[in-house]
Order: structure tokens, then C-alpha cells, then sequence
């Protein structure tokens, strides 16, 4: 499937469906952890290591769900993914204390493992092949609003319905919208997937074993940060002498450079190849520390946007640099390996940059600012093996 008809409707249905599932999973707990833990008894924080198991659980079986859409297309394994998101909804919406509360996350992890864009990327990979980076890059244009559209819809759902009823909702979507969509939109047998390659020598696997291992950690710098700054920007802001308004101004504007920044790396990336944004995108951060360091909170606003728009070429450069460095055969099983730091560092975000942020106070910022670095670093020694 390499014809532009067939890529924008690629583009349409997953970026649709993306949307639906990272608003009703990832961003979920910003708008009804509260309610939820009133509900179970529990606190706030019981809510998010709850949320924290599921992305440990979606780290883990990401490499299982990759092989899988190696082998099958896809189109059934992003179809599972959402009667297992709609599982874990409906659980927690009946939950009436902590231990089915949990387990309706830990079904939510399942079903993040299968449906979200590390699987979405797998599927286009084996759909499109090594032309897979511009579908990657219009359907997180899409995607890219899951939290501008996904908590106005949740806090809404929640208004009229309550906070069981907005899981309900959830679930609906993905039952009555994602399941047809994946099902009868997405191509029931893929293209023939690619030979696979001659077994590489003794060193070449040990070169593709340390390229894996740079991508790995990179990855796992940019995600505590990004993670870490979703959870507490605000706060941090406003303890540096921000109001509670321009905090939440600066904070809002993330989002839209994310989107921003992925139609800029998809307008020149015919000129500009995925290693050279991505490393320019893990400076992003640091720049934005320095300039936040240096003038206060005055520069609040441009340090989000420059946050935002590295993290908007970081969510591209996960999906097209794995196919660059090693092409799309076994594309699906190696993301999730490369992926799997990468969750596990989201799931420990929240909780040891707020460990950060007691102990160090706004000097936690100069440890996200080099990892920035470190990543810069780590992409510099990637050497892809020759072919």
C-alpha cells in the first residue's frame, strides 16, 4: 500500500483512532484520578501508581505485541487493543475500591501495549515499508491532540455524567468507533512482509545490539522529561514566582508547539533526514532550561514552546528512526524493545522528579537539561551497520 489515496486514509483512521485511545488512557487520569480516588477510598497518588503499573505492564509486553504485528499486519492486534481498552474502562467504572481499580489499569496496560503508537508505527511499517515516515509524521499530527481534545471530552463526559460515566463513554468509542475502523478500514492481509535478512556476523549484531541500546536510552532521557514536565510544570512554574494563570498559559502552549513542530519536520523532511531533528530535538530542553535560568519566569513561555517542540519531533523520531537504522523487517518486536526504557522511565516520572524538585528545588531542571544532553550524545555515536 504505497498510493497517496491509501496513505491519507492510513493517516485518517489511525490518527482518529490514536486519538481516542491516548485520551482514553495516558491523559485519562488528569481530570478523574480525583474522583476516582474518592470513590475507591484510596488518595490521589493511589490513583497514579495505579497508572504507573499500567505503563509498566505496556512496557513489558510491548516487545510480545510488536512480534505479533510483525507477523499478522496489525489490523487484529490494534482491534484487540481496543476491547481490552474498553475492558479496563468498563472495569473502572464499576470499581467501588482499590483492588478492582487497579485491575482495571492493569488491563489498560494490556491494551496500551497493543494500541498505542509504538503498535500504530509497527503497522505502518508493515504496511508502508521504508516509505512509512511521512504517514508516521501525519498521523501524530493528528494524534497530537488527544490532550487538547481528550480532557475538554473527559471533563465534559464527567459534568453530564459523571466520572463512571465518562469511562463508559470511553469504552464506547472504542467499541463502536476504533473496533470498525481498525476493522473494517485497515487492510485485511498486509503486503507479503520483507525477506528477512541474512543472519548479520558476530560484530554487525553486536553494532545493531549497541545502536538499540543508544536509541533505548534515548528515548528513556526524552520521556522522564516529557512525563515529568506534563505532571509538574505548572507547580514549578508557579514556584518560581508565576501565577496560577500564567502558569497554566505557559503550560498550555506545549501542546499546540508539539503539533507545530511535527508539520515543520513534515514540511522539510524531504530535506532534513529523521537523525538530523532528532538530534537537534533533544537540545530543545536544554536550550529552553538555560533561557528559563537566565531570565526568570519572564521566560516561561518560550521555555515551553522550545519543551513542546522537542518533544513533537521526539514522538516522530521514535517511530522513523528504528526503520532508518535497521528498515521494516522485524520493525515491530525491535520497537518494542527500544520502547520498553522508554515506558518504564514514563511510569517512574511522576513520582522521582517530584523527589527531585524537594531535594533540589528548580536546580531539578539541570538534571532534565542533561539528559537532554545525554541524549544529544547518544544519537551522536549512533553508526548505523553498513549494508
Amino acid at each position: 500500500m504505497t498510493d497517496a489515496p491509501a496513505a491519507r486514509a492510513l493517516v485518517l483512521v489511525l490518527g482518529t483512532t490514536q486519538t481516542i485511545a491516548w485520551a482514553s488512557s495516558y491523559y485519562l487520569p488528569a481530570i478523574l484520578a480525583r474522583p476516582m480516588a474518592e470513590a475507591s477510598g484510596v488518595g490521589a497518588e493511589a490513583v497514579f501508581l495505579a497508572v504507573s503499573l499500567a505503563l509498566g505492564i505496556a512496557a513489558l509486553l510491548g516487545p510480545l505485541a510488536g512480534r505479533a504485528i510483525d507477523r499478522s499486519g496489525g489490523r487484529d492486534v490494534l482491534a484487540a487493543s481496543n476491547l481490552l481498552f474498553a475492558a479496563g474502562l468498563v472495569l473502572l467504572a464499576v470499581a467501588e475500591g482499590p483492588w478492582l481499580l487497579a485491575a482495571g489499569w492493569a488491563v489498560l496496560g494490556v491494551g496500551m501495549a497493543a494500541g498505542l503508537y509504538e503498535a500504530a508505527f509497527a503497522v505502518l511499517a508493515r504496511l508502508q515499508g521504508a516509505g512509512a515516515r511521512g504517514v508516521i509524521t501525519g498521523v501524530t499530527l493528528i494524534a497530537g491532540f488527544a490532550s487538547t481534545v481528550g480532557w475538554p471530552a473527559t471533563a465534559a463526559m464527567e459534568a453530564a455524567f459523571g466520572w463512571r460515566g465518562a469511562c463508559l463513554g470511553w469504552a464506547a468509542l472504542h467499541l463502536f468507533l476504533c473496533l470498525p475502523a481498525h476493522l473494517w478500514l485497515l487492510p485485511r492481509r498486509p503486503p507479503p512482509a520483507a525477506p528477512p535478512p541474512p543472519p548479520p556476523a558476530p560484530q554487525d549484531a553486536k553494532a545493531d545490539r549497541r545502536v538499540m541500546a543508544l536509541l533505548g536510552f534515548t528515548f528513556a532521557a526524552m520521556w522522564f522529561t516529557s512525563t515529568a514536565k506534563a505532571t509538574h510544570l505548572p507547580a514549578l512554574l508557579m514556584g518560581m514566582g508565576a501565577s496560577a494563570a500564567a502558569a497554566l498559559a505557559a503550560a498550555a502552549l506545549v501542546g499546540p508547539a508539539q503539533v507545530a513542530a511535527r508539520v515543520a519536520e513534515f514540511a522539510l523532511m524531504r530535506r532534513v533526514g529523521p537523525m538530523a531533528s532528532a538530534r537537534a530535538a533533544t537540545l530543545a530542553h536544554p536550550a529552553g532550561v538555560v533561557l528559563l535560568a537566565t531570565t526568570g519566569v519572564g521566560g516561561a513561555a518560550p521555555f515551553a514552546l522550545l519543551h513542546g517542540a522537542g518533544n513533537g519531533v521526539m514522538t516522530i523520531a521514535k517511530g522513523t528512526l528504528p526503520l532508518l537504522l535497521f528498515g521494516p523487517s522485524g520493525y515491530g518486536q525491535r520497537q518494542g524493545w527500544i520502547a520498553l526504557p522508554a515506558r518504564l522511565s514514563q511510569a517512574a516520572a511522576p513520582t522521582v522528579f517530584a523527589l527531585l524538585l524537594g531535594a533540589l528545588g528548580q536546580g531539578a531542571l539541570w538534571v532534565t537539561a542533561g539528559l537532554g544532553l545525554a541524549a544529544f550524545a547518544a544519537l551522536l555515536a549512533v553508526r548505523p551497520r553498513a549494508t
